[in-house]
């Protein structure tokens, strides 16, 4: 299965925070940079995370956003059902479907049970699973912002 860009932004974002210090707030622009991505793409991905209840957003002069729950209760396969279309491919979309084989196709099992399967291994990850290098991806984000 293939991500879409949106949902590799947003896990992209979430580890960005996920590896701030003590909860130190972040700005939408400074992710923006560092990932090579538009202000306007990531004040989207950034939305979306807000209303998901993933992160929060701190306005005003020091404001910021920062993780709104700890990593270890941030699970990833939640995190791509919330942000993904799962239904990969036209027979999983009954409103939209015009597929002519779907009622004798066997194949949409197949498919249902690999994604399920795919799902099922990303549930067994969280947030703080993918942040065990804390320190390496630090290293990384401090070199990018000194180089943007």
């Amino acid at each position: 299965m293939h991500l879409t860009s949106y949902t590799d932004y947003a896990l992209r974002t979430l580890i960005y925070l996920g590896s701030k210090k003590n909860s130190e707030l972040a700005r939408i622009k400074d992710i923006a940079m560092i990932y090579h991505i538009s202000n306007n793409h990531m004040s989207k991905v950034v939305y979306e995370l807000g209303q998901l209840g993933l992160i929060k957003t701190i306005r005003g002069k020091n404001g910021g956003i920062k993780l709104a729950l700890n990593p270890k209760e941030i699970n990833i396969g939640a995190v791509v059902r919330n942000t993904e279309n799962m239904q990969i491919v036209e027979c999983f979309d009954r409103k939209n479907n015009t597929c002519i084989i779907t009622s004798a196709c066997k194949l949409k099992f197949a498919l249902n049970e690999a994604l399920q399967a795919y799902l099922s291994v990303l549930d067994t990850y969280t947030l703080a699973d993918v942040l065990t290098n804390q320190d390496e991806l630090l290293e990384i984000f401090r070199f990018h912002e000194l180089n943007a």
